[in-house]
């Protein structure tokens, strides 16, 4: 009888991209998965993927493989929802995944307390800026700034993400204060840049009016924290997400300019997990504890 375990194997180098990618998301050697792989293709008596030094290529017996043990996977993966459903403590594994500056800034003192009043869960977060795959890395809940149309997840928000001007009072001392959006024309602006574009072009809104002003500046970031300390150390005036700049404010680091003036808010924040008929105990917990402790209050 076939091995199942070859199958979810066999997935999981898929799903991973490269047999080195696989073993290091599992925890253990190259050579293992390699044989696992190799036992599968014996006793199905076909090559399921072509191996180059540069990618796998599924074969056509691959393909059709596939598509089964990921069936496999999927009923795993109910049956361990299911039994966690129906646990009566919160307990076990949670990997939760957020963008950097959420993490480092936000997300760490909700874990410490989550873990606190749950001390059965062992919660590993990710603090990384790429977009996680949730299913191919098993992870339970990821934060995200953007609310995602995948009909494979479920997305519950968090929070709205208001922007904001603001400068140091050091850049403020030397250079003057803006009265109105078009003096910032003449102010050293900090542009935040994204696959090649430069957002120089900002939006002010008061009452039914609409200012668009093109604004100027040597100094382009496209890292958040990293444009919040260029702020901090008075190199020129910035648009930031107000939940990046919530403590500068407060402690007077950086100060809000034109605060009449309303801003395009950014795109807001979603706790991401994937759509299970059955959703463990651990998962559900954290995502409404993060909804029951104002996660959007304390951005």
């Amino acid at each position: 009888m076939l091995n199942p375990q070859l199958l979810t194997t066999f997935s999981a180098i898929v799903n991973a991209g490269s047999i080195s990618a696989a073993a290091t998301r599992q925890g253990c050697g190259k050579s293992v998965l390699s044989r696992q792989l190799a036992r599968l293709e014996s006793d199905l008596g076909a090559r399921l993927i072509q191996r180059t030094t540069r990618k796998l290529t599924l074969t056509e017996v691959g393909k059709v493989v596939l598509l089964q043990a990921q069936q496999i996977d999927r009923a795993l993966s109910n049956v361990a929802q299911i039994s966690g459903q129906f646990q009566q403590e919160v307990r076990g594994p949670l990997r939760v995944a957020c963008p950097r500056p959420l993490g480092q800034r936000h997300l760490v003192p909700l874990i410490t307390e989550f873990t606190q009043l749950h001390p059965l869960v062992e919660l590993t977060l990710l603090v990384e800026d790429r977009l996680s795959d949730l299913i191919a890395e098993q992870i339970d809940v990821a934060i995200r700034v953007a609310h995602l149309d995948d009909s494979t997840l479920v997305a519950r928000k968090l929070a709205d993400n208001p922007r904001v001007l603001v400068a140091a009072p050091a850049y403020l001392a030397r250079a003057g204060v803006p009265a109105e959006p078009q003096d910032l024309a003449q102010h050293e602006c900090l542009l935040w840049t994204r696959d090649n574009r430069v957002y120089d072009e900002w939006t002010f809104m008061l009452d039914d009016t609409t200012t668009l002003v093109r604004v100027q500046g040597r100094i382009r970031i496209n890292d958040g924290m990293a444009l919040v300390a260029t702020a901090c150390a008075g190199a020129g005036v910035a648009v930031l997400d107000r939940l990046l700049v919530e403590q500068e404010l407060a402690s007077g680091a950086l100060v809000e300019l034109l605060p009449a003036y309303r801003l395009p808010v950014g795109p807001s924040l979603y706790a991401v997990y994937p759509a299970r008929q059955w959703l463990a105990l651990n998962t559900a917990t954290f995502v409404e504890f993060l909804l029951s402790r104002r996660f959007a209050q304390r951005l």
